[in-house]
């Protein structure tokens, strides 16, 4: 009776642990509830540690208990994390090494891209060519997020394209999701990462389909802002 018992609280446990959005379990693993209040979250970033004992404030924090760090935060000089959330946007079906890969390769193609661009150009002209793949996909991601958005609201039994302010999370995700989906939309002779290249240099240049995506989102909210007023009403 006793292992049953044993056996029984250790399912009941995981099932805490791996619970999900759809069935209203909090996630201890995400939300530290593990941990009582008085415990603080630490930082992993260098620069960040830096800036503390700068400050000062490394002295006062230093008695007090840290949280741990999660999976996938590391203090390595590579860790970036735009560029681990545009990984987690490329991702299907859970396959994170697969949506890895498929960004290693190309930031390859972008650097072999500008690589060319630059032995074959200028030497002012090359002043001008970004090498490093992460500034560029920075770049395109500034580039292709909307500042507004239209939200369908009802008034007076008529639904209404309401031109509302966009939060920021949700702007760098269109900006993600729509330089994927103009990636993939392509011919089935050319292979993703050489597709999502080519995207992410001309977004970084304020050109390319995701951009114009973005300007013309920008325009219909333009021509319904006779309908802005509906927000506060």
């Amino acid at each position: 009776m006793a292992i049953f018992r044993t056996l029984l609280r250790q399912v009941t446990f995981q099932k805490v642990l791996l619970g999900t959005k759809r069935s209203g379990v909090i996630s201890l693993t995400n939300n530290y509830s593990l941990f009582p209040s008085t415990f603080i979250k630490g930082t992993f970033i260098p620069s960040e540690q830096n800036k503390l004992k700068e400050s000062g404030e490394l002295q006062k924090i230093a008695h007090i208990p840290i949280k741990p760090a999660f999976n996938d935060e590391t203090s390595s000089e590579f860790y970036d994390p735009i560029v681990r959330k545009f990984t987690n946007y490329i991702m299907r079906k859970g396959k994170k090494v697969l949506a890895r890969n498929l960004l290693e390769k190309t930031f390859e193609n972008v650097k072999r891209i500008q690589l060319e661009k630059y032995n074959s150009s200028s030497f002012e002209a090359q002043t001008e060519i970004e090498l490093n793949p992460t500034v560029i996909l920075h770049q395109a991601l500034a580039n292709c997020k909307p500042v507004l958005e239209l939200m369908p609201m009802r008034r007076g039994g008529v639904r209404y394209q309401v031109p509302v302010p966009i939060r920021e999370s949700r702007s760098a995700f269109l900006a993600a999701r729509w330089i994927i989906e103009a990636a993939k939309d392509k011919e089935r002779t050319i292979h993703l990462p050489e597709k999502l290249a080519w995207e992410l240099i001309e977004a970084s240049k304020n050109q390319g389909r995701a951009v114009r995506r973005k300007q013309e989102l920008h325009k219909q909210c333009e021509a319904n802002r006779a309908y802005a007023h509906y927000r506060w009403s």
